[in-house]
């Protein structure tokens, strides 16, 4: 356990980073499941309107830092895919 005032604040700190991380990532695995679910039943018509807003999740958790840039655009790029 930490000792000093600042190790306690840093370990506050890591708690509610690590819980709103976890959080953000089963969102983000929602989300591409969800899709896949669409294509996978052949809606296609449900899957090209869920498409924006799995882009629009991945472009945000890009520019946050939670992925790389080129990892949301490998995903976006492979989604589209999907439906084709």
């Amino acid at each position: 356990m930490p000792r000093t005032k600042s190790a306690k604040k840093a370990l506050r700190q890591n708690i509610r980073r690590r819980e709103r991380n976890l959080r953000t990532g089963t969102d983000l695995k929602e989300v591409i499941r969800k899709f896949k679910k669409f294509v996978e039943k052949k809606n296609l018509g449900e899957a090209r309107s869920f498409l924006p807003q799995v882009y629009k999740k991945l472009d945000k958790l890009a520019k946050v830092g939670f992925i790389k840039k080129n990892k949301a655009a490998r995903l976006k790029s492979r989604l589209s895919k999907k439906i084709k």
